[in-house]
């Protein structure tokens, strides 16, 4: 009982410290700039919601528009990346053909190249293309299967997944389309949820590349537009930016409910080992 009891007030001291910072932000989206500063606790003396209405308002355009911008490049990130990334695992995985291994080992090598060398070469080549403040740069890579972790993800997923069912599918005269289209794709659901979660909240928080391939403030996403509550003089309006902060957590949180759901359920109905 002791024992138990112990184990039980660490978790809520381990939950307390992890939860604290979101708490004390939303605490903080509803005090004045003064109490911000002078009250620590995560209480307020006095409930300010007009932060939220201000931070709604009080730019040039309404927030809104930063969700819409955020949500049609998060949502078509995800879809691209999920696509592109199970085509790609599916050939690294089940297809066989000549210089498989060394083209899987150079993808894998791309994950150790920071993302920060590419940006000059990146941008100098999307400012050819005329894709400079349009979204184009942000998703249409991800087209072509370049977030080399979501494919190791599903290459190695793909590979627990019995061969017997690819022979046996073969020997029904399934070609290989027919095999990944009613054998593995249904199968790949769990990855792919994975691949889905992480993508959205990735591309949502994602700050540096919207910065640089965004310039009008019309195309600005959530996370850039934040920023717009600090002006050049370094004078901030703290109070509405963190009512938009915690305003910008709900499309996470949401999103990563719904597919915690089919994740699992995935997971449950696909114990294929062994």
């Amino acid at each position: 009982m002791t024992k138990n009891i112990a184990r039980i007030a660490v978790l809520v001291v381990v939950v307390a410290a992890v939860l604290y910072p979101l708490i004390w932000m939303i605490g903080s989206s509803l005090k004045s700039p003064e109490e911000i500063s002078n009250n620590l606790s995560v209480i307020p003396r006095e409930f300010t919601w007009s932060n939220y209405d201000k931070g709604w308002t009080s730019l040039d355009i309404v927030f809104g528009r930063f969700f819409l911008n955020s949500a049609i490049i998060a949502l078509a990130t995800v879809l691209a990346n999920c696509v592109s990334c199970l085509l790609a695992a599916y050939a690294f995985a089940r297809l066989q053909f000549r210089g498989r291994a060394l083209f899987f080992t150079i993808m894998i090598g791309t994950l150790l190249l920071p993302h920060h060398v590419l940006l000059i070469p990146q941008y100098l080549l999307f400012n050819n293309f005329g894709w400079i403040n349009t979204p184009l740069p942000l998703v249409v890579p991800k087209m072509l299967a370049t977030e080399a972790f979501f494919v190791f993800l599903m290459v190695q997923f793909m590979r627990g997944i019995p061969r017997e069912l690819d022979e046996a599918a073969k020997i029904d005269g399934a070609d290989p389309y027919r095999i990944f289209r009613h054998v593995i794709f249904p199968l790949a659901r769990p990855a792919l949820v994975t691949t889905a979660i992480f993508s959205f909240i990735w591309t949502w928080n994602d700050f540096l590349p919207q910065l640089i391939y965004l310039n009008d403030l019309s195309h600005y996403t959530v996370p850039v537009a934040l920023r717009l509550f600090v002006d050049s003089s370094g004078q901030s309006s703290i109070g509405p930016m963190f009512a938009m902060s915690v305003l910008s957590l709900l499309p996470v949180f949401l999103f990563f409910l719904a597919f915690q759901r089919l994740l699992v359920e995935g997971i449950n109905t696909a114990g294929l080992k062994g």
